[in-house]
């Protein structure tokens, strides 16, 4: 066995090991994850000569195994590329080295970047550039003069009827010779013009076609080449069953997205396997500073991502006694809704912190299941807006159709008042002000969200510091708008106040639970036309 088996500083005893491997999708890291990842830290700390590239930042992952002798140890893995390689002493190999040089990857991948080596040059060679412009010239030119000539021939066309009115006969057999004239004129200048164009179009589609037959090869090779790696990806599972990368998507009814199998843990699960090593706990932190539209905290370890991760994952740890996911498993107080606020037409309800709003795909209890039971069975209850599973505070909840198309235009036409509280781990810089970072699903990790100034959807977010202790701040927040995570995000990102809400497993620590609750609501009563003012005290 290679360097990549690492032992601990002391020796570990078996009372300190986990009884049920990590959840790689929701989990509170386990303390040998943070001693080793403490140590990996150690070792990148002393690398000055990637100093740069992790101080741009980087995931890491470390896995605790327990050789065939019960000595604990790590491994320890990088996700992508670093320092624009694979492979490094230190840390385990690729699942699939497809940098090797003399492989058919680097091989196939030198072809298709001679084609695109020669698309580039060729769209950007006079020939083609010279025939493009004058097949856009042609066009419109021969526009403009038809356009000149028919105003010409309708100028001339009203001068005849003007003639007409007091034209003899053979006057008037002289302005119908006119007007045939006149529209034969027009279509021989149709047809010379046409043909102007027509030749243009053909010089012009003889760089066209030669380009669109290269870009099809392209085409052709990069999918053949994906196809083929992701074949070549021979992924194993605790029970030593072995599957490609392309068939675990496969599976799934997905083709596998760019870098799959690339993240640490895959790297980590398949060296432990292939060394006949027991996994034990996992973990994968970030290195380095966040990037512009994520969350990402130096340090902080982070639930392995769902769109490149989670089919893999699935199959390799199909084995292995693994702990049950927490956000397939609501914790919340079996007890009935406490009702807020009630009359015929609203109902105002207090949700627990780990109960769902909606009904999901899971079958799991949600505050639309529960007043299905408050209401006898009444379809037509609906809850009105949404809270995060992991959020509790005031939920209203229409009794009627009616109702809820009125109050839902509310809170979309922003003439409903929202406040959070939250307890953040931070201090923010600032006491009061207002956030604005637009926000868009990350579609390689949902449900996570990020900031992303070109594709987002705007979102404001008003803050006052209530109180702060040592590393911590109690917050009031108010969401002008009501995008997903909008409160946790703008907390969390450091272009907003860079500082977490406690106990937020998407962005910043688990804890027992997460420290932000809808504490208030004021509107317009939509049917009796009163002001409504909601309070329910935070918990914590």
């Amino acid at each position: 066995m290679d360097n990549c088996l690492h032992t601990f500083d002391r020796p570990v005893g078996t009372d300190e090991l986990p009884r049920l491997f990590t959840c790689p999708f929701c989990y509170e890291p386990h303390p040998l994850v943070r001693e080793a990842a403490v140590s990996v830290g150690r070792y990148l700390s002393g690398r000055e000569d990637w100093a740069d590239e992790l101080d741009a930042g980087k995931m890491f992952g470390v896995l605790i195994v327990k050789d065939a002798k019960g000595i604990v140890g790590y491994l320890a893995a990088f996700s992508g590329l670093l320092a624009g390689n694979n492979r490094h002493d230190y840390f385990v190999p690729p699942v699939y080295d497809l940098l090797r040089p003399d492989g058919y990857f680097k091989q196939e991948e030198a072809c298709i970047s001679e084609l695109n080596r020669r698309i580039c040059d060729l769209e950007a060679s006079a020939g083609c550039i010279r025939a493009r412009e004058v097949y856009e010239r042609e066009r419109g030119d021969a526009a403009a003069t038809m356009e000149k000539a028919r105003a010409e021939a309708a100028e001339r066309k009203a001068r005849r009827q003007v003639r007409r009115l007091t034209a003899t006969e053979v006057g008037k057999a002289d302005l119908i010779r006119e007007s045939q004239f006149d529209k034969a004129e027009l279509r021989r200048l149709k047809q010379r013009l046409a043909a102007r164009v027509e030749t243009a179009r053909q010089e012009a589609e003889t760089f066209d076609a030669v380009l669109h037959a290269w870009r099809a090869e392209r085409h052709r090779r990069s999918a053949a080449l994906q196809q083929r790696l992701f074949s070549s990806y021979r992924l194993l599972s605790a029970r030593g069953q072995a599957c490609s990368l392309y068939e675990v998507f496969r599976r799934e009814g997905r083709i596998p997205p760019g870098g799959a199998g690339e993240c640490a843990a895959p790297k980590l699960l398949q060296y432990a396997y292939l060394h006949q090593l027991c996994p034990v706990a996992m973990g994968e932190f970030w290195w380095g500073r966040s990037p512009q539209g994520e969350v990402r905290h130096h340090g902080h370890f982070y639930p392995s991502c769902k769109s490149k991760c989670e089919p893999i994952l699935r199959f390799m740890l199909d084995g292995l006694a693994v702990e049950p996911n927490p956000l397939l498993c609501p914790v919340w107080p079996r007890q009935p809704l406490a009702v807020v606020y009630e009359d015929e037409w609203l109902l105002a309800v207090g949700k627990p912190a780990g109960l769902p709003s909606v009904d999901g795909t899971m079958g799991l209890p949600s505050v639309e299941s529960e007043l299905r039971t408050m209401s006898g069975g009444k379809a037509a209850w609906r809850v009105v807006h949404r809270l995060d599973q992991d959020t509790s505070g005031l939920l209203l909840v229409a009794k009627d159709v009616a109702t809820l198309r009125r109050m839902q235009a509310m809170f979309a036409g922003r003439e409903v008042t929202k406040e959070y509280e939250a307890l953040l781990d931070g201090l923010p810089s600032r006491d009061a002000g207002s956030i604005d970072l637009p926000l868009a699903p990350d579609w390689n990790d949902r449900p996570r969200q990020m900031v992303d100034s070109e594709q987002g959807k705007p979102a404001q977010t008003g803050f006052r510091v209530l109180t702060r202790g040592s590393g911590w701040a109690r917050v009031r927040f108010e969401p002008f708008t009501g995008r997903t995570h909008q409160i946790r995000l703008h907390a969390a990102h450091t272009g907003g106040l860079g500082a977490p809400i406690r106990g937020d497993r998407l962005y910043g620590h688990p804890a027992d639970r997460l420290y932000l609750h809808a504490a208030r609501l004021t509107f317009r009563h939509p049917v009796t036309g009163r002001m409504v003012d909601l309070h329910l005290p935070v918990p914590f």
